[in-house]
């Protein structure tokens, strides 16, 4: 456990700080409050979002009221693929 720590350590001596990788702790791939815009989203504007990743990003970047990071943009567009190709199989099933 001590040798996997240590590779996941940073240490930057020459500005004095000392860094952890995220991957030293677990967490949550989406957050609760993107599920839940992405659910809502997925629900108001079934014509605009679906099962295509680009396709959602260009909607999101339509969208002036929600100022997304890219980083948070991308994973908005990837939870509402998964969200949809869900609702799909549930209808096939």
């Amino acid at each position: 456990m001590e040798a996997l720590r240590e590779l996941n350590y940073i240490n930057l001596e020459f500005i004095g700080v000392n860094i952890f990788f995220i991957g030293d702790y677990m967490g949550k791939s989406v957050a609760k409050g993107l599920k839940y815009r992405g659910e809502v989203l997925l629900e108001e504007f079934p014509a605009e979002f679906g099962k295509d990743f680009v396709k959602n990003k260009a909607a999101l970047n339509k969208m002036p009221e929600m100022k997304l990071s890219k980083t948070t943009r991308n994973i908005l567009a990837g939870y509402i693929v998964r969200e949809a190709k869900k609702k799909e199989a549930a209808k096939l099933a």
